[in-house]
């Protein structure tokens, strides 16, 4: 059987997350460990040719209408500054 280091503060929170699931604490401790594998090789991603940083690119699409509204709100902001507002 093999051994996985586990900081103190995990080890405390385990028992509490072990009965909210009504599971063991070895069942409790593989589902944690393979998510934590699938989330560092990769797994989740859609492409993996892509940096992770990459991933919340294109997540805000759907507020481009909010973006222009703002936008514009700001451009009619600007435009009532005077020149010597802006010194």
């Amino acid at each position: 059987m093999a051994r996985v280091a586990t900081p103190q503060w995990r080890a405390e929170r385990a028992p509490e997350g072990r009965a909210a699931r009504g599971v063991t604490l070895r069942q409790y401790s593989t589902e944690a460990l393979r998510e934590q594998l699938r989330r560092n090789t990769g797994e989740d991603r859609r492409d993996t040719d892509e940096p992770p940083r990459m991933g919340g690119f294109g997540k805000l699409a759907g507020l481009s209408e909010e973006n222009r509204r703002i936008l514009g709100l700001i451009e009619e902001q600007f435009e009532r500054l005077s020149p010597e507002d802006l010194r």
